[in-house]
């Protein structure tokens, strides 16, 4: 909790690069997508996996797949610790060996402020790197009174073309994310929220951008890889 709260100090939650400020995101050219797999039955050995694709056509630039041995216990708040340290070492191979194609942003599987104290993967990655980071979760994370509710549910029904969102408001008042209907095809929405050096409407506007299906095309790819490695 420490820790996490030393590195939470970091945190900064507003645009700080041109790109994100223009409606088009005119000179972002390279996202960045991450992921975990885990061998099936065997929670110490997984596939990390870093890919990079161009914006705005997303196709794959780069990608980075390794096993590695996961040492630290899963506990539910914490799971930064546990995976991120190999994303942070296929973000710094990457700066190391193809430096042109270091992502201007990271799209994670994960929360980023959605998170019991504010602090989830994508902020954690987002510190360590200082990279633009986004948080894109599949399933609501009930924290602060957020609960899948049928208020919630209602709320997700009335999305009713992909880019329609709805804020994610806790008991507190503070806004933590937005749900986000990303495909028209899908209603199950995403949870977005902020993960370093983006606003929460950049981020939802990005995530948006980079779906061609339910799921964003960084995280997706970066998910096949893993398994495909996995697999093989």
């Amino acid at each position: 909790r420490r820790e996490q709260a030393r590195l939470k100090a970091s945190v900064v939650e507003e645009d700080t690069e041109e790109w994100q400020r223009d409606a088009h995101f005119t000179g972002l050219q390279r996202v960045g997508g991450v992921d975990l797999s885990y061998v099936k039955g065997d929670d110490s050995r997984a596939c990390a996996s870093l890919v990079v694709l161009s914006f705005p056509a997303l196709e794959v630039l780069y990608q980075d797949c390794r096993m590695v041995a996961v040492s630290a216990p899963y506990v539910a708040g914490f799971l930064a610790f546990r995976e991120v340290p190999f994303l942070v070492e296929a973000v710094q191979r990457l700066q190391r060996e193809e430096p042109q194609l270091q992502p201007q942003v990271l799209l994670v599987d994960g929360n980023g402020l959605l998170h019991p104290r504010g602090f989830g993967t994508a902020c954690h990655l987002g510190v360590l790197t200082d990279l633009p980071c986004v948080g894109v979760a599949k399933n609501l994370l009930q924290v602060d009174g957020l609960v899948r509710d049928e208020l919630h549910r209602e709320q997700v029904r009335s999305l009713q073309r992909s880019g329609e969102a709805f804020p994610l408001t806790g008991a507190s008042g503070k806004v933590l994310g937005m749900a986000l209907r990303s495909y028209n095809n899908s209603s199950k929405p995403l949870y977005v929220s902020v993960g370093h050096r983006v606003s929460l409407g950049t981020a939802v506007r990005l995530v948006r951008a980079c779906c061609r299906f339910r799921v964003p095309e960084p995280i997706r790819q970066a998910d096949i890889r893993s398994r495909e490695y996995l697999r093989k």
